[in-house]
């Protein structure tokens, strides 16, 4: 049943839709929250603040490529030292915030229980999948597997260049078809915001 509905919307895409190149999708800043909790909560409540970033970009790209959209919606941005999920970035930097303190050494702490309302079942198996294949790699392996094709292509045109949804889910193995039903699953995005900025 599943596969007869993403037949027809892959249908759906190929005849009747046009996307522009840039696919984007709407930040849900509390799913934001919940996901950096998370991970640092499976990591005994605090993480390294490169690495706690990475680990959350890699979920980004595995739930990408495997189910058609993104975790948290999040821009990932190409810095120096690869990509990085902006808008979280400064969630965890922002002093004013209440949910993450900046320890010595760039140790990040959750000082909010975890809200896991925000998280799918689906969510959670990506970030599950993403911690425990980095968490035991340092700054110089991390830095090595994000900087990919994706990574590589927006920072070819300057850091801080906001790298290509379509790009990252490539690299994580999405096929063809993904990659169309990935542009349908943002245009929904993109719809539903549109509609509720004009309530």
């Amino acid at each position: 049943i599943i596969y007869f509905i993403f037949e027809q919307i892959l249908d759906k895409i190929k005849n009747n839709c046009t996307f522009v190149q840039m696919v984007n999708f709407n930040f849900e800043r509390e799913k934001a929250i919940a996901a950096l909790t998370y991970i640092c909560n499976q990591l005994g409540g605090e993480w390294d603040k490169y690495s706690l970033l990475k680990i959350l970009y890699f979920s980004e790209k595995v739930h990408l490529a495997k189910y058609g959209r993104p975790i948290t919606g999040d821009r990932i941005v190409a810095y120096k030292y690869g990509p990085v999920p902006h808008c979280s970035y400064q969630i965890i930097n922002d002093r004013t915030e209440v949910y993450f303190s900046q320890e010595e050494g760039n140790i990040i702490k959750a000082l909010r229980p975890l809200e896991l309302d925000y998280l799918s079942e689906t969510d959670k198996e990506c970030l599950d999948i993403s911690i425990s294949e980095n968490k035991t790699l340092d700054f110089g392996r991390l830095k090595d597997k994000s900087h990919d094709a994706a990574y590589n292509k927006a920072y070819e045109q300057g850091e801080h260049t906001e790298i290509s949804y379509l790009d990252i889910a490539e690299c994580g193995g999405a096929n063809p078809d993904m990659l169309e039903y990935i542009k349908y699953t943002s245009e929904i995005s993109n719809s539903i915001l549109h509609d509720s900025s004009h309530r």
